[in-house]
């Protein structure tokens, strides 16, 4: 079959393959063609081709086989990669300190000049240069003197190498002779790795012009500034001020002890000092008397060409200044020749003090002087026209005003008032039949008397006084004592403008209220208005139960009418003309006090 010819009819297929299609070789994966993973079956109809069958495999002979797909590669281990001179010193060369004298040879003040000068010498191409570091006010030039590049050792010979180079050995570069006397780190660790021993450094000679020049400079000295930050002094201390309470003694025409307050910032060191001012104390009001500066504690020490007319002294031109340990108490300090004497502080610096700086500031010392007791000017006596406040009102101002009321008297005391009633102490006979009602005012403090009508008395109901505060008698025109509840009760007289009335009776809101004030009211009045309101009967039915309460408290049982017969048996009252049970009798009788009432105001 292999040998026929492949010509129509002489070629045989597969009567089992019934697919023939061609499968495509590139799948559709999100949104790109990609390619087949799979290449076992690419042929017609997925059949494998014949390129993939058994006869056309072929044996790899073993003189080409690679055991390396077998067991792996083996290690190796890469080349070291080669550096040329110059990459390799790229960048470092060695510096050698040296100097050449020069001769001077025109001049009565030197006749040889020291030149100090580096000797550098660059690695990565065997190059030398020769470099002067300025020196100011020289009066010739300086820099480079040798420019960069290699420098024969001989005419027509070889070239200067860094192993030609040592400590203390002269080389000649171009017929000036160097002397090296030192070299650096660097150079030092690089010759000795390559084994050559380095000699040790030598002393560099100094010009004898230039000493003689610095010799004849005046020495200038210099003041180390401060090293202070202040952002963080400024963050840490803002708003933090030290206040200090002094007085300066004036010795002016005019001047006297003159309080200040002294402000010390600790954020700039800053002081400030500020004048206190009293009312009428004749000076024109300025806020301060130094604004806030730093002050020097020697303000006179300045230099003699300092130009202080039209200057003012920085930090530069001050020695010191104040600080806060300057400022204590019972110390005297000097602001610009005037004298402060500082007697007290606040409590914020008295504990800086003692916390910060470890001390403790002294009391406060006294240093006003008692003040002349002020003249007292006695007001004019009343003039009889209007009340006293109305006589003081037109004293204290040209244009007189009310005088102002107790507001909180009268809203606690609105539409409160006591009544008495009262006769009129005869002295026309007409006058014995007349009846008069007494009201006082919580309110106010004013009396009003009514006159109610009497048949056949021939007055009609009238207003006998309008509400007035009413003075008693025997007392100071121009500081009166006006009547009062306490001064109310019965049997008292009160004398109403040369009128004379005697109280007789009160209602019993007037008890009402001695029993909600016993304050205010001396016990006889208490007693006194009692007896009255007993006698009367206003409190008849207040004993009844008060009675009952006793009698419980003393029983402890509900109350039997047979245990209680003896004691409700009716007995004659003497005066009353009825009867009463024994325990109200008992009760009455307690109540009425016989203690001494006041006497009548004649």
């Amino acid at each position: 079959m292999e040998g026929l010819p492949f010509l129509p009819g002489y070629s045989f297929r597969d009567p089992t393959r019934t697919k023939h299609h061609i499968s495509h070789a590139f799948d559709l994966v999100n949104g790109y063609r990609i390619p087949k993973t799979n290449s076992n079956v690419i042929g017609a109809g997925k059949y494998p081709k014949d390129v993939d069958s058994v006869s056309y495999y072929n044996a790899i002979p073993s003189v080409r086989y690679d055991p390396s797909l077998t067991y792996g590669r083996v290690q190796t281990y890469p080349y070291k990669q080669f550096k040329p001179h110059y990459a390799h010193y790229d960048g470092k060369s060695l510096c050698f300190r040296a100097y050449f004298k020069q001769s001077i040879h025109e001049s009565p003040d030197e006749h040889y000049r020291v030149r100090k000068v580096n000797i550098v010498y660059f690695l990565e191409d065997d190059t030398i240069s020769v470099i002067e570091p300025t020196v100011t006010n020289a009066g010739f030039a300086q820099g480079k003197i040798v420019r960069r590049g290699k420098i024969p050792k001989e005419i027509g010979g070889s070239f200067y190498h860094w192993k030609d180079f040592n400590v203390g050995i002269d080389v000649s570069f171009y017929s000036i002779v160097y002397h090296i006397v030192d070299t650096d780190i660097y150079t030092r660790e690089f010759m000795q790795s390559q084994g050559i021993e380095m000699g040790p450094p030598e002393e560099m000679p100094q010009d004898p012009y230039t000493q003689k020049r610095l010799e004849k400079l005046p020495i200038t000295t210099m003041k180390t500034p401060f090293v202070d930050d202040k952002l963080r002094r400024f963050l840490e201390y803002d708003g933090k001020i030290l206040r200090f309470y002094a007085i300066w003694e004036d010795d002016s025409e005019l001047g006297g002890k003159r309080e200040f307050v002294i402000h010390y910032y600790l954020a700039d060191d800053c002081v400030e000092v500020c004048e206190v001012h009293k009312k009428n104390d004749g000076r024109d009001p300025f806020p301060l008397l130094l604004h806030k500066t730093k002050v020097p504690k020697n303000w006179k020490q300045i230099p003699l060409t300092y130009p202080s007319m039209y200057r003012e002294l920085t930090e530069e031109e001050v020695e010191e200044f104040y600080s806060p340990k300057d400022f204590l108490v019972g110390e005297t300090v000097f602001l610009y020749a005037r004298r402060f004497f500082i007697y007290d502080c606040d409590p914020f610096t008295r504990n800086y003090f003692r916390e910060c700086l470890s001390i403790e500031q002294k009391n406060k010392i006294q240093v006003e002087h008692p003040a002349p007791p002020q003249p007292q000017y006695p007001h004019p006596p009343h003039t009889g026209i209007g009340s006293i406040e109305d006589t003081i009102q037109n004293v204290l101002k040209v244009i007189p005003k009310a005088p102002k009321k107790d507001v909180i008297r009268m809203l606690h005391n609105a539409n409160k008032k006591l009544r008495y009633t009262a006769v009129l102490d005869r002295v026309h006979p007409e006058d014995e039949q007349r009846a008069f009602v007494l009201i006082y005012y919580l309110s106010n403090g004013e009396l009003e008397i009514m006159e109610p009508p009497q048949r056949n008395s021939g007055y009609t109901f009238t207003r006998f006084l309008r509400p007035t505060h009413i003075p008693k008698p025997n007392t100071s025109r121009d500081d009166p004592e006006f009547y009062t509840p306490a001064d109310f009760y019965i049997g008292a007289m009160i004398s109403v403008f040369e009128h004379r009335f005697l109280i007789t009776g009160a209602d019993l809101a007037v008890y009402r209220y001695m029993q909600a004030n016993p304050d205010k009211f001396p016990d006889s009045t208490i007693n006194n208005v009692r007896n009255y309101m007993v006698q009367q009967g206003y409190i008849r039915e207040e004993i009844e139960d008060k009675t009952k309460l006793d009698i419980k408290a003393q029983t402890k049982e509900c109350l039997d009418v047979a245990c209680c017969d003896p004691c409700l048996e009716p007995k004659t009252s003497q005066g009353m003309g009825d009867y009463r049970p024994f325990g109200m009798k008992k009760f009455e009788d307690d109540c009425t006090h016989v203690q001494d009432v006041p006497q009548h105001l004649n």
